[in-house]
């Protein structure tokens, strides 16, 4: 009876380390303030590993985006396609133009497994009301 309980207790804990030990990574969705959002660009304005991504039209992003920026069209046909090429180890500032599509776009960063994703809140429109600078045409 005890050798029975104690192989009980021992495959129950190899079970237990076997599942904690599985792929699964943590995952950092968040939104943040303009002003957070400056800060974080800020503290990793020289990390490889930091990403500011513009998911408005080539259009909007010309008309002026955040330094730094890189563009993906959150409405062309191959956005999730384009999202799934980029690296999901590095952290991503993603914004639009008032924080829609972004919001939309969170839950695919999601599925394709991303780890770390924030959102700006309110997008460029609350960038620039805060007195942030963009880069482009105004």
């Amino acid at each position: 009876m005890k050798r029975r309980w104690f192989l009980f207790l021992a495959a129950w804990a190899a079970l237990a380390l076997l599942a904690g030990c599985g792929s699964k990574t943590a995952t950092k969705m968040q939104q943040v303030s303009a002003n957070e959002a400056y800060q974080l660009i800020q503290q990793r304005r020289n990390d490889p590993d930091f990403v500011i991504l513009d998911i408005r039209t080539p259009q909007e992003f010309v008309a002026g985006h955040i330094q730094g920026a890189v563009n993906i069209d959150f409405y062309a046909p191959t956005f999730q396609q384009e999202l799934s090429q980029l690296p999901k180890d590095k952290a991503y500032l993603v914004y639009c133009n008032s924080g829609n599509r972004s919001g939309q776009a969170m839950p695919i960063f999601r599925e394709l497994g991303f780890q770390e994703v924030y959102e700006l809140r309110g997008g460029i429109q609350a960038w620039y009301a805060a007195g942030f600078p963009l880069i482009g045409g105004q």
